[in-house]
């Protein structure tokens, strides 16, 4: 019988604290952000890197939208504007809906 691997953490589910961490301690912020040249990004803020592996976040958001991004200490940005879905995608990854502010 295989163990329960959590998906967030990667840790077996006995020994795994992000249900006790809880993703509801955290309180993401969505905002467009117009970098130069005019292009728009999607900057996904308040991800606990502790409690989140941001790279493994932004690279399921990056292949979602086929976008680039990146994964800096606290936030991932993406390329282009994906406002309208972010939330539900990010819900779909286990974050909770209330905790997430679109700006």
């Amino acid at each position: 019988l295989m163990a329960v691997i959590c998906n967030t953490c990667g840790l077996p589910d006995d020994l795994c604290a992000c249900g006790d961490l809880d993703k509801d301690s955290t309180h993401i912020i969505i905002r467009l952000e117009t970098r130069r040249f005019r292009k728009k990004g999607t900057m996904i803020e308040g991800l606990d890197p502790k409690i989140n592996n941001l790279e493994s976040v932004a690279k399921s958001l990056k292949k979602k939208y086929a976008c680039g991004g990146t994964a800096k200490n606290d936030y991932v940005f993406l390329q282009g504007d994906h406002r309208e879905t972010i939330k539900d995608t990010l819900i779909q990854l286990g974050f909770s809906g209330e905790t997430i502010e679109l700006h």
